[in-house]
């Protein structure tokens, strides 16, 4: 967990239901990310997942690792 936000290693998340969009922004300390949209049953969240690829070194530990956030529930 890092600011609040569950991160989630790629391994352990559905990668088949995430597609990548042009949307990106940047953290000051953890550098840019990269948003995904989720689509399940035919209904897709728009942005609703994002991931460091290349974050700065402080943040190092989340490399890869995907976090959600409108409306998304986890569940296992």
């Amino acid at each position: 967990m890092v600011e609040g936000n569950h991160y989630f290693p790629p391994e352990a998340v559905k990668m088949e239901y995430l597609t990548p969009t042009e949307t990106t922004s940047v953290c000051p300390w953890k550098g840019r990310y990269r948003y995904f949209t989720i689509t399940v049953g035919g209904e897709r969240n728009i942005d609703a997942a994002w991931s460091y690829t290349d974050p700065k070194p402080a943040a190092g530990e989340i490399a890869g690792y995907v976090a959600f956030w409108k409306n998304v529930e986890i569940v296992d």
